[in-house]
């Protein structure tokens, strides 16, 4: 009763935390007086900032995380707990500093490479910098890995906060797992299936019913600690109620990324049809009565082109929560198997042991990045 009682006292604040960790949780960053805003042909927007005075010379660059496709084009922060602005922390330290909307919304991890590269081309045609580091969060630390692997002449390190670049395949998996496992635990509360969301079902997630799906893991928590299980996602286990917390947040990614990532892809990325389940009551009856899907040929080469190969040559210093519940922390390493240490470049993994994606406080990541300068000097 105790442990129902925490969970329907925390339906609020889960609310709130899934604001901030699904698609819709990044902040726009300011307009500053040292900073140019253009718009690209590709239709990216672009930022680039010169200290007016003490420039050190350095320039850091932002790729900012996943943002949803309802939302505008714009340069994006995103919601750390202590309010980490990226470039509010470059300007006042002495670094110029540069960013990009990205030229779409949504699944845009190759384009933001590419515009990130272009970000730096721009902002050398303006000045040219003694080092360049990138430095991104979630979608954006792939975007960060990606172009520290191919585009090391660009760069002299990154930093890579919570992304998902152990495997970007076994990504879209983990959050279609949480769909078809939270099908199978509470059925029929959700429309639609895990590779196809109605529309009314985003429109009226937040209103009509995540409320649904918050009471029915309130009223059944006993599934609801199956469905981590066996999911294998994270939560905190002296706070019950971030069991709840982790529910949601991977069910509002399903429903606000799927249909456009699987546009993006040219089909559906998922496939359990091999996957046996286990961690629950009765694993056999849910093997066999959970719902089972086929990715497409055709996504899943597409997908192959997002996967990171850990040919590094520079610095790579990556950031990531132990207990993230929306870009697992088995990423790392992963990560790090792909990694050839007899290479010349370094990365440096930096566990933080908490709950939450990127809850990261301002000093883990400025002592981060004082890491990666005293690495890529």
């Amino acid at each position: 009763m105790q442990t129902i009682l925490r969970f329907a006292q925390a339906i609020a604040a889960t609310a709130l935390l899934c604001a901030v960790a699904a698609p819709a949780e990044a902040q726009v960053l300011p307009a500053a007086p040292d900073c140019e805003d253009s718009v690209r042909p590709s239709g990216a927007r672009v930022r680039l900032c010169v200290p007016q005075r003490g420039w050190n010379g350095k320039l850091l660059v932002w790729a900012h995380g996943y943002v949803s496709p309802l939302q505008p084009l714009a340069f994006y922060s995103f919601s750390f707990p202590e309010g980490f602005n990226p470039q509010e922390a470059a300007l006042s330290r002495g670094f110029a500093f540069a960013t990009t909307s990205y030229r779409r919304n949504g699944l845009a991890i190759l384009e933001g490479v590419e515009d990130v590269k272009e970000l730096v081309e721009a902002f050398r045609e303006r000045a040219v910098p003694d080092r360049t580091y990138l430095f991104g969060v979630s979608e954006g630390g792939l975007v960060t890995t990606l172009s520290i692997e191919r585009y090391p002449e660009l760069y002299s390190g990154g930093l890579a906060m919570c992304g998902p670049i152990g495997s970007f395949r076994e990504q879209l998996n983990y959050f279609g797992d949480v769909r078809v496992l939270f099908d199978h635990f509470f059925p029929g509360l959700i429309p639609g299936s895990v590779i196809q969301i109605p529309p009314e079902v985003i429109a009226g997630w937040f209103t009509d019913y995540l409320p649904e799906v918050q009471a029915a893991i309130a009223a059944n928590p006993g599934a609801a600690r199956q469905l981590v299980r066996t999911a294998k996602a994270a939560f905190d286990l002296e706070e019950p109620e971030t069991v709840a917390t982790t529910i949601v947040n991977a069910l509002s990614f399903n429903i606000f990324a799927t249909n456009d990532a699987i546009t993006q892809l040219g089909g559906n990325p998922y496939d359990n049809r091999g996957r046996i389940y286990f961690g629950s009551r009765n694993d056999l009856l849910l093997n066999l009565r959970v719902a089972r899907f086929a990715a497409s040929p055709t996504a899943l080469r597409n997908v192959a082109l997002h996967e990171t190969t850990g040919d590094v040559s520079l610095p790579l210093v990556t950031l990531h929560t132990t207990l993230d519940e929306i870009v697992p922390y088995w990423h790392e390493p992963l990560y790090l198997l792909k990694v050839d240490t007899s290479d010349r470049g370094v990365v440096v993994p930096f566990p933080v042991h908490r709950y939450g994606h990127c809850n990261l406080t301002n000093r883990e990541i400025l002592g981060s990045l004082e890491l990666l300068f005293a690495l890529g000097h």
